[in-house]
């Protein structure tokens, strides 16, 4: 394993997946001095190809263990489908590659653990790439709740809406429409239990379930609802695919002082007793490219608090899994007629 103490070589980077999100931390990490792409693959050659056409100086491999064995490779972001993390990533950290991974971490907890432990044991950098992680707008709330401006925290609302699932820009990813890996709660909700997580702390699932489409036993989730607790505080989650009306990502903070709403990933606003004002954020938002830049400086040695570590993001995976693995979870019956 390469000792980057005191250096600031070019960190060279393999990518597995070049979906949505490879194919936009790709284009991100070659305008990065802290990175090189030095290779990518994908089991799509389709990907391989248009990724090849906008970056002819990255190489593509044959396998994705040729990427993490590569002596060539200093580091590997992971975004395949979730169920291909753990054999990647574990692979990568025993080669003693550093490990950029997409949420959720893992669908099976045993594999999450695993992941986990493997961390631990290679001593090598491994972080989880959570969109609210760097955010202007969550770094903005954590001051606010530092500070005291919120007063006593009465509750938490997750409300989740999209008219189509998976998502116009996923459309190509088929296992998100699956239930065996895919679904709004891994891939939306998660982002939101991180979020709580970090603010108020790790969440006891109390009551929560998910509604599955009765005409497609494959199909993903069309609802979920759920109680939890974050440090004795109520969350309350709502959300819902397949529905007439707008996408909509909203988290509430309610506080006896001072509430806020976060819409929409980046849009802040808070109220005082009368209507949601807009709060004027002036630190940069916050991105793909500036959490690889959190994650050099994690390859490099550094704890970037901004950056969620594989124990955070199990934390998250426990909690989300709590939705699939419940005495609740039910077929959507058909409307009575």
């Amino acid at each position: 394993m390469q000792s980057w103490a005191g250096e600031r070589p070019a960190i060279r980077l393999g990518i597995l997946g070049l979906g949505a999100m490879g194919t936009e931390m790709m284009a991100s990490a070659v305008t990065l001095p802290d990175f090189a792409v030095v290779c990518a693959y994908d089991v799509s050659p389709a990907a391989v190809d248009r990724a090849r056409t906008r970056h002819p100086d990255v190489s593509f491999a044959a396998s994705a263990q040729e990427v993490v064995e590569s002596s060539s490779v200093d580091a590997v972001y992971i975004a395949t489908p979730p169920m291909f993390h753990a054999e990647a990533a574990i692979a990568a950290m025993r080669a003693g590659k550093a490990v950029f991974c997409e949420k959720p971490l893992a669908i099976s907890l045993a594999d999450g653990r695993r992941m986990v432990a493997a961390a631990a044991e290679w001593g090598v950098a491994a972080a989880v790439n959570f969109a609210l992680s760097d955010r202007n707008a969550v770094l903005h709330l954590e001051r606010s709740l530092a500070e005291g401006e919120v007063g006593e925290v009465r509750g938490i609302e997750v409300r989740l809406s999209f008219p189509r699932w998976p998502r116009d820009f996923q459309a190509d990813a088929a296992w998100l429409a699956g239930r065996d890996q895919g679904g709004l709660v891994r891939e939306v909700l998660s982002h939101f239990v991180y979020l709580t997580d970090r603010l108020l702390g790790p969440l006891d699932p109390v009551e929560v379930g998910v509604d599955f489409p009765l005409a497609d036993p494959h199909a993903s989730e069309v609802a979920a609802r759920g109680f939890l607790r974050a440090g004795g505080v109520p969350v309350y989650v709502s959300a819902f695919s397949g529905v007439a009306g707008p996408e909509l990502y909203e988290w509430i903070l309610w506080g006896t002082r001072r509430s806020y709403l976060l819409r929409n990933w980046g849009e802040l606003l808070a109220s005082e007793g009368g209507e949601w004002k807009t709060v004027h954020l002036t630190q940069p938002r916050g991105s793909e490219t500036t959490r690889l830049s959190l994650f050099a400086d994690a390859v490099r040695g550094g704890n970037p608090r901004y950056l969620a570590d594989f124990a955070t993001a199990l934390r998250v995976q426990e909690v989300v899994e709590a939705f699939h693995h419940t005495n609740v979870v039910r077929q959507r019956c058909e409307p009575s007629r």
